[in-house]
């Protein structure tokens, strides 16, 4: 036999093959290329046993070594691939080290992230190499070209409308720790109760408003502070002029106050702050204020620049003072907020859905031209319909959005992604028009099952399996978001399949094949294919409230995740007599010199003081009855089922 097939069967290199091949007692040579039949077996035999004891051994290692704390190893570096953008928890695992060693090293290069929070490809790279790795940019994982060039494209076009003379409503984005009266504070403004028609009190997508003040225009976009929309918020940001931060005077600075001010700073927002609910109580402004100033954000009357304004969403105080604190700021930016309304229009998707009776619609907010009905849309190379219809915020029909207004747009032949560029395009000959309905699947998938790639824990791991069905994109997002950071090294969450709107009897098929089960997020199936889900026993489970899904998600994991195993030893035995030996078990007596002895599935040979093999005594006999427990000082019989080693003088250790 030829040593390279030899080496193929045993799943090694012929180099490592015959490096080890002396270690075992079989010299063939350095050089050799083939080895006789009858050798080449006693070689795969002798392999085998290698690797079987090999694996004892650690099992062995691991079982009594409960409680030692092992030193950090050197990594061994080499080459990594990541996307652009990863959370510390993700790019810990693919280097295979510990998270609290590059949360260190974040820290030393002055990067203060959580577990969860997500860096960019140049931070990883700086991070990667102080800890000897090299970092390399994973293909495909980028955002798409269509994304990055609709970006640009609309980052050249605002720098270009600052040039002109035409001004446009201020965009404001409203931002803050959840349940902090964002959109409390909206009411206040707009006069309505949106909290009212929000499953469980709390905001879930990105809406967008206008309100008028002094004559003027102001567009809001209220954005969801739970923190299931962190990508939601980040959106927001990035399309907005002017930041309203939200601090509850009762309860002061928060984690997702900290997360919405580090998004604001990123994106160079001018922003005011509004401390809220100053009606309770309970509330402190000095205390508001003196953890602000903690974080850099030192108040007006504290000798500083920020803008601190006490308001109470519930009763309406200086809701007023808001408006025309804000007004005041976007006069100081103006030269940011201007827009051309005669060129061809262009913005940001805010929403999108898919309704029954509309097909595709979308929520855009106009950054920059005039949108009209019966234009042609865009999304980068992709024609993605024509304006059949325009609705403003209130759902009354429209013929034109102008440059910060947004528009719901009816007619569109898919439901583009939130945050895509959306554009009017002027000579459609050269766009793709064969393009139907945008495939989730095109999105960056949140799901950790497509990024746990370092460590093989696929034979021991547990999984949820899961087709998630939703109303809106955004929605969607936020659920593989928060799914994402849930999953653990012993239960994988793996997402089957992905969609907007109802449930289907091809989702009931899938589920079944896949062993999944279905969750639908403010989508339910109609009454046949809820029989054929009992039919079928295919378990489906409707939320109308994110965080409510999330933690049913987090129970289940919590059940089926494999507790830290603790191996206690509870007694040992020493052999006075073998009984009988047999293939792969044997009966032997000997007598309880500590602890007391039970059935157990985990029992150590210990000879001389090194542990031999491990096996399990599923039974023991006191005069020839079969019994329970066994105290210290008895005499006792045992069968043991494992490799027959044992000899008289050895130590069976007895672990739970």
């Amino acid at each position: 036999m030829n040593v390279s097939e030899l080496a193929r069967r045993l799943k090694v290199t012929s180099n490592e093959l015959l490096e080890k091949l002396p270690g075992m007692g079989f010299d063939i040579g350095r050089r050799a290329i083939k080895v006789d039949d009858r050798l080449a077996m006693k070689i795969t035999e002798a392999w085998k046993n290698r690797e079987r004891q090999l694996r004892e051994q650690a099992k062995l290692t691991e079982i009594r070594s409960v409680g030692e704390v092992g030193e950090d190893g050197k990594p061994i570096g080499g080459d990594i691939s990541i996307p652009q953008v990863i959370t510390v928890r993700d790019f810990a695992a693919r280097m295979n080290l510990p998270i609290t060693k590059v949360l260190a090293t974040l820290m030393k290069s002055g990067v203060l992230a959580s577990m969860n929070e997500r860096i960019d490809f140049d931070t990883a790279s700086i991070i990667g190499q102080d800890l000897g790795f090299n970092v390399l940019l994973e293909e495909g994982e980028t955002e798409s070209a269509s994304d990055v060039t609709g970006q640009e494209k609309l980052k050249g076009i605002l720098a270009e409308e600052s040039l002109t003379k035409a001004t446009r409503p201020p965009v404001i984005v409203v931002m803050g720790h959840v349940d902090h009266g964002k959109t409390k504070i909206l009411d206040a403004i707009r006069k309505t109760d949106v909290v009212a028609t929000e499953s469980g009190g709390i905001t879930q997508h990105i809406g967008a408003y206008q309100v008028h003040k002094n004559g003027r225009t102001i567009t809001f976009i209220d954005t969801p502070g739970h923190e299931a929309f962190t990508a939601m918020r980040s959106r927001g940001a990035r399309v907005a002029d002017i930041a309203i931060l939200v601090v509850a005077a009762d309860d002061g600075v928060q984690p997702q106050t900290k997360e919405a001010i580090k998004i604001i700073q990123d994106a160079k927002l001018p922003f005011v702050v509004a401390i809220n609910k100053i009606d309770k109580p309970e509330a402190d402004l000095e205390k508001t204020k003196s953890d602000l100033s903690a974080l850099g954000l030192l108040p007006e009357d504290w000798g500083g620049d920020v803008v601190c304004l006490p308001v109470s969403a519930k009763d309406g105080t200086g809701i007023d003072d808001l408006l025309e604190t804000l007004l005041l700021v976007a006069d100081l930016n103006k030269e940011s907020i201007m827009s051309d309304p005669d060129r061809l229009a262009i913005g940001t998707t805010i929403e999108s859905k898919v309704n029954k009776g509309e097909g595709p619609v979308a929520t855009i907010l106009i950054q920059a031209g005039t949108l009209h009905v019966g234009d042609n849309l865009c999304l980068g190379d992709d024609f993605c319909g024509k304006v059949r219809a325009l609705k403003d915020y209130k759902g009354m029909e429209i013929k034109e959005a102008l440059p910060g207004m947004p528009a719901k747009i009816i007619g569109l032949k898919l439901a583009p992604e939130v945050g895509s560029i959306v554009e009017v395009c002027k000579d459609i000959k050269n766009l793709n028009r064969d393009i139907k309905y945008k495939k989730l699947s095109q999105q960056k998938d949140f799901s950790l099952t497509s990024v746990s790639q370092v460590e093989d824990t696929s034979a021991n791991a547990k999984s949820i399996n899961l087709i998630i069905k939703a109303d809106v994109l955004g929605s969607l997002e936020a659920i593989l978001e928060s799914l994402a950071k849930k999953e653990t090294p012993e239960v994988k969450i793996k997402i089957i399949a992905k969609g907007l709107g109802i449930i289907t009897e091809a989702d009931i098929a899938k589920a079944e094949a896949t062993n999944a089960k279905i969750i639908g997020f403010k989508v339910k199936p109609m009454t046949a294919v809820a029989t054929l889900a009992r039919d079928k026993k295919v378990e489906i489970k409707i939320y109308e409230v994110i965080y409510h899904l999330i933690e049913d998600i987090e129970e289940e994991i919590k059940l089926l995740a494999t507790q830290e195993k603790k191996q206690k030893m509870i007694g040992k035995l020493e052999v006075m007599k073998v009984f009988r030996r047999e293939h792969a078990s044997m009966i032997v007596g000997g007598k309880v010199i500590e602890g007391g002895l039970t059935p157990t599935t985990t029992a150590i040979i210990v000879r001389n003081g090194e542990a031999l093999v491990v096996g399990k005594v599923p039974r023991l006999e006191c005069f020839r009855k079969s019994v329970e427990n066994v105290a210290e000082g008895q005499e006792c019989g045992l069968t043991f089922e494992g490799k027959p080693v044992i000899e008289e003088k050895d130590i069976i250790e007895f672990y739970n």
